[in-house]
């Protein structure tokens, strides 16, 4: 038979708590490994502008980078 183990104060196989770790461990590295969702990539670096409007022109500059690299890609 199976070797029966009190747990709570119930009988459980270990059939059971065997399937109960493995889901268990492999839950948990999927949702730890899952990654981020897309909000952390859109983010980036901080910004240290000593004012407004050298942070917008810094803002304005990736703005314009990132769309003249898409256009590249785009072309080839």
């Amino acid at each position: 038979m199976v070797a029966q183990y009190t747990v709570f104060g119930r009988q459980v196989g270990s059939h059971i708590l065997a399937m109960a770790t493995l889901g268990v461990t492999f839950t948990g590295s999927y949702l730890a490994l899952r990654g981020g969702g897309d909000k952390a990539k859109e983010q980036g670096p901080r910004i240290n502008a000593s004012t407004k409007e050298e942070e917008d022109f810094i803002q304005e500059f990736i703005r314009n980078a990132n769309a003249e690299e898409e256009k590249a890609k785009s072309k080839q």
